[in-house]
């Protein structure tokens, strides 16, 4: 019987774990606020977060889901409510 060994965490699978969960704060909070200042430096980090990988795949996954949703309903506003982007 082969006990399966428990895998041992890198710091780079933290890493990623921050680097996702603080892209999907900085783009939610872009949708509030301008949203081409917070929300592009959101989805690069959110594909740092990805590129990482590790144990954190699915948050970096869902952190790049949120950041597109995020672009993509942030341009809707600020066209819709006139105003601007920076």
């Amino acid at each position: 019987m082969n006990a399966a060994e428990p895998t041992r965490s890198r710091p780079s699978d933290s890493i990623a774990g921050y680097l996702a969960a603080m892209s999907i704060f900085i783009c939610l909070i872009g949708l509030a606020w301008h949203p081409l200042r917070l929300i592009l430096p959101g989805i690069v980090i959110a594909m740092v977060a990805a590129g990482i990988g590790g144990r954190h795949q699915k948050l970096a996954f869902a952190a790049v889901m949120i950041a597109a949703a995020c672009f993509f309903f942030g341009m809707m506003i600020a066209v819709i409510t006139s105003r601007a982007l920076w």
